[in-house]
């Protein structure tokens, strides 16, 4: 299949590199020229200058910031999507606003391009390995079926959630639970310091009781306490991702007050470190703040 990757970043890289390796015809985009002339010699797959060089691309695929650079490259002045033929598929892999991927995905239909939203879970160390847990949401599901032999190269793990957005919020509202676990994680860490506990100590306790986690398991014992701080996902992205879920239910006349919070909690660190700091970092501005009460 002719397949066209666009965003070859810390997950996009890896990830269409399984897709060359299970031997597609693929093209590769991104803002970056000079990735994509290294991604391309070293992979051995040819790469595009602008959107418009994927005009021949069977499948699409998109994995970037977030839903306004979706948009920007399908549907902005030099967009990609006038280009495509008449039932080309589009699957977004980003983590886009749901609403958004809606519209986006009706726009589409009218030039004949289906759209899958298909983001995904498991940062760069699972994207590496093709072990992705990937959430895919469409209304066509012959579509589904066609892009579901080039998403399990990517990921060993495929949901079905539902409509056309419905993985794009999955997607917010599961890093919601993740940021909300952590910021709690983080709040007793640093009061159990000030009282006098040892950090490791607090997580091997935790870790066989009732406040266990993949945050306590994994995110504080092997990032936060021993100060390595490696994710491999940034304060600025998972501050995105709750704000979509924050923007989500408001959507749905939801009062949500702890999810408010945990956006606001995060928001917070991604000012005070700035948005390319791993986001395990975040218990730094937190600390800062407690200091100051």
């Amino acid at each position: 299949m002719r397949v066209a990757f666009i965003g070859i970043g810390n997950m996009g890289s890896p990830m269409a590199g399984h897709i060359v390796k299970g031997g597609h015809d693929v093209t590769v985009y991104d803002s970056d020229a000079d990735r994509v002339s290294r991604f391309a010699s070293s992979n051995g797959c040819r790469g595009a200058r602008t959107p418009a060089d994927l005009r021949d691309s069977e499948l699409v695929i998109t994995m970037l910031p977030d839903g306004h650079a979706v948009r920007s490259v399908m549907r902005g002045e030099a967009g990609l999507a006038p280009h495509l033929k008449h039932g080309a598929l589009f699957i977004d892999m980003s983590s886009s606003d749901p609403v958004g991927t809606r519209t986006l995905g009706a726009e589409l239909a009218t030039l004949g391009i289906v759209m899958l939203d298909a983001p995904v879970s498991g940062a760069v160390p699972r994207a590496t390995l093709g072990t992705l847990a990937i959430m895919i949401g469409g209304d066509d599901k012959p579509a589904i079926e066609r892009a579901r032999p080039i998403l399990s190269l990517m990921g060993d793990r495929l949901f079905e959630t539902g409509g056309l957005g419905s993985g794009h919020a999955m997607k917010s509202l599961n890093n919601y639970i993740a940021a909300a676990t952590f910021a709690a994680s983080a709040e007793a860490l640093l009061i159990g310091q000030r009282f006098g506990l040892d950090p490791a100590t607090m997580f091997d306790i935790i870790n066989v009781s009732t406040g266990r986690s993949f945050i306590s398991e994994v995110v504080m014992k092997e990032h936060v306490i021993t100060g390595k701080f490696a994710t491999g996902f940034t304060v600025g992205l998972l501050a995105k991702d709750v704000r979509i879920a924050a923007d989500l239910g408001e959507a749905m006349n939801l009062d949500a007050p702890v999810l408010r919070l945990v956006r606001d909690r995060w928001a917070l660190a991604r000012d005070r470190l700035g948005a390319t700091r791993d986001n395990a970092e975040a218990v730094k501005s937190w600390d800062e703040d407690l200091k100051d009460s």
